[in-house]
């Protein structure tokens, strides 16, 4: 159960990355998000 948890919460986590390119945010702020985030 944990597991298909997990997997949920990694899909929308990508599915908010992948939202905020469409929408115009440069890759290199998403770049430096992610790394700040600590690469989650």
């Amino acid at each position: 159960m944990k597991s298909l948890k997990f997997r949920q919460k990694q899909n929308a986590g990508k599915i908010g990355w992948i939202f905020l390119w469409l929408i115009g945010v440069p890759v290199p702020v998403l770049l430096i998000l992610f790394l700040l985030r600590g690469c989650t």
